[in-house]
C-alpha cells in the first residue's frame, strides 16, 4: 500500500504520459533482444518446463524470480543509464516509475512461461475474466477506498493531518491516470504473490504456511527498490499480504476483491500524495501516522489493515479456509 507513495508528485497528466511513453519507445527498442530471447531461449523449453513441476514450491520461486530479472536487464541496463539511477542507491520517484513499469511489462511473458511448464491455469491462480470478477473488483475498491477514507478521517479528527483544498483540482486531472496506474500494479502484483506464488506454496504447504511465506516474500521484494524507507514498513507489508490473501479466498479463491483493495490503496495514496491534497503538522507522532510518513510504517496503516481484514472475515467467513 506504501510502495507509490511518493512516487508520484505531477501536476497534470502530461508528465505521467511522458514517463510512460518513454518507457514504451525502450521496450520497443529492445523487443529484438526479447525476440532474440524467445527464439532461442524459450522454443522446445517444454520437457524443461514441465520438469520444474516436481520442483519445490520454493526453489520454483526462486527460479521464477532470477529468469524474470535475466529478462529484465537488458531493458533495465540502458534504461537506467538514461535515467541516470546507480543500482547501489534507491531510485528516485522519477527514476522508479519507468524502471518498475519496465520490470512489470515483461510479467505477462513470465505467466505465460509458468503456464507452459505447469498443469494449473489462470483460473487456478485466481483470475477468471468474468462478470463475476468485475463485481468482486468494484467490492475491492470500495472496501479499499473506503478503509483510507476512515484511517484518514480519524486522523483529521486527531490532528494529525491538515488538508489542503485548493489543491483538489489536481485530484480531477490525476484521478483516471492514477486508477489506471493502481489497476495495473494491482493486477500485476496480485497474479503474482497471492496467484501464482501462493498457489504453489499451497503444493507444499498448508493455507496458512502458504500465506505466511508468500507474505514474507511480498514484504522482503520490496526491500529492493527503497530499503531504507521500506525496513519500517516491513511489518504492515506482510500484514497486507496476510490480508490480500484473506481477499482471495473470500472471494471464493478468486483475485477480484484482493486486486480492488491494493488497487484502491494504490490509487487513493497516489492520488493524495501527487496532488499534495494532505500535510503532516509536526506535532503529527511517527508511531501513529508512520515514520517518514509511510502508512504502513504507523499504527493507521496497520489499522486501515486490520479493519479490511475483519470486514472481510465477517462479510465472508464461511468461505475463508
Amino acid at each position: 500500500m506504501g510502495e507509490f507513495k511518493n512516487t508520484l508528485r505531477a501536476n497534470s497528466t502530461e508528465e505521467i504520459a511522458l514517463i510512460l511513453s518513454f518507457v514504451y519507445k525502450i521496450l520497443v527498442g529492445k523487443s529484438l533482444i526479447l525476440e532474440i530471447i524467445v527464439q532461442y531461449f524459450l522454443t522446445d523449453l517444454t520437457p524443461l518446463l514441465t520438469s520444474l513441476k516436481f520442483y519445490p514450491a520454493l526453489i520454483k520461486i526462486g527460479l521464477f524470480l532470477l529468469v524474470w530479472v535475466v529478462f529484465w536487464l537488458p531493458i533495465a541496463v540502458p534504461l537506467g543509464k538514461f535515467l541516470q539511477w546507480n543500482p547501489l542507491n534507491s531510485p528516485t520517484p522519477q527514476q522508479k516509475l519507468p524502471l518498475l513499469a519496465s520490470l512489470y511489462l515483461l510479467v505477462p511473458l513470465m505467466i505465460w512461461l509458468i503456464l507452459q511448464g505447469d498443469d494449473l491455469s489462470l483460473v487456478d491462480y485466481g483470475l477468471i475474466w468474468n462478470q463475476e470478477l468485475l463485481r468482486s473488483l468494484l467490492v475491492g475498491l470500495i472496501l479499499g477506498l473506503g478503509g483510507l477514507g476512515f484511517i484518514f478521517g480519524i486522523e483529521s479528527l486527531l490532528g494529525w493531518v491538515k488538508w489542503q483544498n485548493q489543491h483538489f483540482t489536481r485530484l480531477i486531472s490525476l484521478s483516471i491516470p492514477l486508477l489506471l496506474l493502481g489497476l495495473w500494479v494491482g493486477l500485476t502484483e496480485e497474479i503474482l504473490f497471492r496467484g501464482v506464488f501462493f498457489t504453489q506454496l499451497q503444493q507444499d504447504y498448508p493455507f496458512w504456511g502458504a500465506a505466511l511465506i508468500s507474505s514474507i516474500i511480498f514484504a522482503l521484494l520490496h526491500l529492493l527498490w527503497e530499503r531504507s524507507a521500506t525496513i519500517p514498513q516491513l511489518p504492515g507489508l506482510f500484514l497486507m499480504g496476510i490480508i490480500l490473501v484473506i481477499a482471495r479466498w473470500a472471494d471464493d479463491g478468486n483475485l477480484g476483491v484482493a486486486w480492488g483493495l491494493h488497487a484502491a490503496w494504490v490509487w487513493g495514496l497516489a492520488s493524495l500524495d501527487a496532488a499534495e491534497l494532505l500535510t503532516y503538522p509536526e506535532t503529527s507522532p511517527d508511531w501513529g501516522v508512520g515514520m517518514g510518513k509511510q502508512p504502513l510504517a504507523g499504527m493507521a496503516g496497520i489499522g486501515c489493515l486490520l479493519v479490511t481484514g475483519l470486514v472481510l472475515w465477517k462479510l465472508f467467513a464461511e468461505t475463508v479456509i
